[in-house]
């Protein structure tokens, strides 16, 4: 099912012996547009440290209750390696948290070797949603509104979708822009220009306000800008 990101903050996060803490933000690749690590606030029991779970440690959502199990205990979480969780994570830092959990590295997944050469700057690819969260939307004739959440596979952390807030241009629609219609990303200057026109993003199908997305929207949409819908494509 795909599922609002939004809508996942403040979900808890489950050890094998009790709570770890509330989900606070996510860390996605900007390159393959998937999350990679959940954000959890520990609270009062770790000091409100932060600490990062991978998506592949995670077990089956309790949706209904909002929660998500994870694989470990809270001792393991206590001991695991120290992440600065404000910012994306460097690759020595990766490397250290798989190794300590046991966790397989989506880089050497991807073929990429776990031993290539690490740096101890942030990982570049690695991109904080709640950053991201704001930036302006660009489209080819001129700006339409800022990025105001993210529309997520809840089985394969892909993300499907950019919520775009136009009520810089509109008043307060909001509609879904998928990433393969992103021309490129302004990191530094916080700007997201996307392969469209403002007309056709502010006359495609209204999202909201279920924080959920269903196949019939998605036809709907995809019907809207002419393009082939992913599912064809898998």
């Amino acid at each position: 099912m795909l599922r609002s990101a939004a809508e996942m903050f403040g979900y808890h996060v489950y050890a094998s012996d009790g709570e770890i803490g509330q989900v606070c933000n996510f860390f996605f690749d900007d390159r393959l547009w998937v999350v990679r690590y959940l954000v959890v606030e520990t609270g009062s029991w770790l000091k409100s440290r932060r600490v990062l779970v991978s998506t592949t440690a995670l077990g089956q959502p309790d949706w209904g209750r909002w929660v998500f199990p994870v694989g470990l205990s809270r001792e393991q979480i206590r001991n695991s390696p120290d992440i600065d969780a404000d910012m994306p994570v460097s690759r020595q830092q990766e490397l250290a948290m798989s190794f300590y959990y046991g966790w397989p590295s989506y880089w050497s997944l991807s073929g990429v070797p776990a031993t290539a050469p690490v740096e101890t700057a942030g990982d570049p690819t690695l991109r904080s949603m709640r950053e991201v969260r704001g930036y302006r939307i660009q489209a080819g004739d001129g700006e339409i509104g800022h990025v105001e959440d993210f529309i997520l596979d809840d089985q394969s952390w892909a993300l499907r979708y950019i919520v775009v807030e136009t009520r810089n241009w509109l008043p307060g629609k909001k509609v879904l822009v998928n990433p393969d219609w992103i021309g490129q990303v302004s990191w530094s200057a916080g700007e997201v220009a996307v392969n469209l026109q403002r007309e056709a993003i502010a006359s495609a199908p209204e999202y909201g306000p279920s924080p959920w997305v269903d196949r019939l929207y998605e036809i709907q949409l995809y019907r809207h800008y002419g393009r082939p819908g992913y599912w064809e494509k898998d």
